[in-house]
């Protein structure tokens, strides 16, 4: 089994969604790290990756932060060759609009 890539972790997280903005939360710009570390040697599941991801959300008081984190947690720890995945949510720097991608802009009508 080949390892999980930064590639293969943000395009699984593009089926990701903060439910309040109809863009994912990749081209959202709110995701800020992808960590990878191998599974303990000691474990039966030793060919897999534990992976970290630190995200932001779009504000502080975003009330769906919880289920959001639990999202992202969830889809990754779908991908073969995932055995856990931590996701931090950090506030520095804090979010703006300048982080959406070009996709993100055109699905919002901001261009």
């Amino acid at each position: 089994m080949s390892p999980v890539t930064q590639e293969d972790v943000l395009s699984a997280l593009k089926s990701c969604y903060d439910p309040e903005i109809p863009v994912n939360i990749v081209d959202l710009g709110l995701i800020y790290n992808v960590n990878f570390a191998p599974a303990p040697a000691d474990t039966p599941e030793q060919a897999k990756q534990d992976v970290t991801i630190d995200m932001t959300l779009t504000s502080q008081g975003c009330p769906e932060h919880v289920n959001i984190s639990a999202q992202v947690k969830s889809r990754l720890e779908q991908l073969p060759g995932i055995r856990n995945a931590a996701v931090n949510v950090v506030w520095t720097p804090p979010w703006t609009p300048e982080r959406l991608s070009p996709d993100a802009r055109k699905q919002l009508g901001i261009e």
